[in-house]
């Protein structure tokens, strides 16, 4: 079997070790580590890695400004982007900016196998439930300019919470409105920009540039 070099990008060294623990003994090896953004490109210009594992949380908070690098300057090496949460913003920028993958740091060896292998194959490691998640957004987007009312001011803000992952008790507080007001501000967000979730609300938020 194929030797598949990989480049794991994180600021988190415990991080990092556990990705070469988990690899250890299969086809798939680390032959470069970075714990900062200007790392990765030092990096990819010493090495020639099949895949690259992406921290969306780098040190210096430039993990898509890499990725998005990457797919530019090496428009065939794939991403994987690694986040620490299910944020929607996290993956509806990752998948924006043409990421391979989107794994959370709790994964386990197989899938870890699994999306390199996937990936450095050429094709997209995207579960069922992330196609769902964006399912009809990225093939129709309703843009800004298209809606039928505009979203309000206080409708965007909103959205920019719900797009960094905020829940509706998160939002209330913050603006200083009530629960039932931001439950009802969140329906008219989804029903204007036509999407059925919060996630999709944030894929449509970051194509608009929103986010």
């Amino acid at each position: 079997m194929d030797s598949l070099g990989l480049l794991v990008a994180d600021g988190e060294e415990l991080v990092r070790l556990g990705v070469r623990s988990f690899l250890e003994g299969t086809e798939v090896h680390v032959v470069a580590e970075a714990a900062s953004c200007s790392a990765v490109f030092e990096a990819l210009q010493l090495q020639r890695p099949r895949a690259v594992l992406l921290s969306v949380s780098m040190p210096d908070g430039k993990g898509f400004s890499v990725l998005e690098r990457i797919r530019q300057s090496h428009p065939d090496l794939p991403v994987i982007m690694l986040a620490n949460q299910d944020n929607p913003s996290h993956f509806a920028r990752s998948h924006q900016l043409g990421a391979s993958a989107f794994l959370l740091k709790h994964f386990d060896r197989e899938t870890l196998l699994a999306a390199i292998r996937c990936v450095t194959a050429g094709e997209k490691f995207w579960t069922r439930n992330h196609l769902r998640r964006v399912t009809g957004v990225l093939t129709t987007p309703r843009l800004d300019a298209d809606l039928e009312a505009p979203l309000t001011p206080r409708e965007l803000q909103v959205l920019t919470s719900v797009t960094d992952g905020h829940t509706n008790h998160a939002i209330a507080e913050n603006l200083g409105i009530s629960y039932e007001t931001v439950k009802e501000h969140v329906q008219h967000v989804l029903a204007k920009i036509g999407v059925g979730d919060r996630t999709q609300a944030a894929v449509w938020a970051v194509r608009n540039k929103l986010a």
